[in-house]
């Protein structure tokens, strides 16, 4: 059996064993077996599970390095991670949506956590267009007469309304960030990059945001996997856009994306040693580090991708 080495800083998502588990501890002890000290507590943890991390926590067991809204588990799709949330036109909603993220925080902030992770809003379509445009990737290709016309549409769309849900998310930002301050939760917020095309933010969309919000606690939560995607389906620049927003990267969800499936082991389930490595200064100066994984990664694959990974900012830090 291999030996699982303490992965110090980096963190670990939730995400990883989550269906497999009920009970919470039980949870939290399979993640610990990894090698980790430090977890992210997904949006599908349940109150329920809290009842026996937060005993966990409370005698040092765990470290939070954040939490992932809406946090605990939400089972409202209004509120979901894949919705207009901060967004909305509906204010009801949008105030709700304000609720749960000063509530995510307020969890944050109580388990010691640095960061709340959110998926702030999209561009709402009648339907879900990124799956029909994958689907015609995979079949077709990106260069494929199909694929273009119908990206075409989704992106006329998508830049008529950007603006008007990038303003809302942004206002929506403000009101939750003067909510944390004023209770003295020392959290910041960051918006994360997403793996739908209709979805915001791009990078430029958060650098946008987080300008506007001119030194709230609102920065970048630069997914690399969901970059990836977006990368490969036509909307942006992915790794040189990343590289050059690295000063406002709070926190990086580590994953690596074959085709347009994503949460695979960096290096491993590739194959490939090198693609990865565009990505690897911007892990090593965030702040905050999470693995993403989903659950086909298996113990000795998130050993050796750790191992590869390390490695290879140990040579660059080694290179000055």
């Amino acid at each position: 059996m291999m030996i699982m080495k303490a992965k110090g800083e980096y963190s670990f998502s939730t995400c990883w064993n989550i269906k497999k588990h009920t009970v919470g501890r039980e949870l939290i002890e399979e993640i610990r077996e990894l090698g980790f000290s430090r977890v992210e507590l997904n949006y599908n943890i349940t109150r329920e599970m809290l009842t026996t991390i937060e005993p966990m926590i409370e005698r040092g067991e765990i470290g939070i390095s954040s939490v992932h809204n809406t946090f605990p588990h939400t089972p409202d799709p209004d509120y979901g991670t894949d919705s207009v949330l901060l967004g909305f036109d509906d204010e009801a909603k949008r105030k709700r949506a304000i609720e749960l993220l000063v509530q995510s925080a307020e969890y944050a902030h109580r388990y010691g956590a640095k960061a709340v992770v959110v998926h702030p809003g999209e561009v709402p379509f009648p339907y879900d267009i990124s799956e029909e445009l994958a689907g015609i990737y995979r079949e077709q290709g990106r260069d494929s007469a199909a694929y273009q016309t119908l990206w075409t549409q989704m992106l006329e769309r998508r830049n008529s309304l950007s603006g008007h849900y990038a303003k809302r998310i942004r206002d929506s930002l403000e009101e939750v960030c003067d909510r944390i301050t004023s209770k003295g939760y020392d959290v910041a917020i960051g918006i994360e990059t997403r793996s739908r095309c209709y979805q915001m933010p791009t990078l430029q969309e958060a650098k946008t945001i987080i300008d506007g919000l001119k030194g709230a606690p609102v920065n970048l939560w630069y997914d690399i996997g969901h970059g990836m995607i977006m990368d490969r389906m036509g909307l942006y620049d992915n790794a040189k856009e990343a590289n050059e927003m690295i000063d406002y990267i709070l926190g990086v969800h580590i994953h690596e994306t074959i085709g347009l499936s994503d949460h695979w082991c960096p290096y491993i389930h590739s194959g490939d040693l090198e693609f990865f490595d565009r990505f690897v200064n911007i892990i090593r100066q965030a702040p905050i580090k999470v693995y993403e994984l989903k659950a086909a990664c298996q113990p000795e694959d998130i050993e050796r991708s750790h191992e590869l990974l390390t490695g290879k900012i140990a040579r660059l830090e080694t290179q000055g």
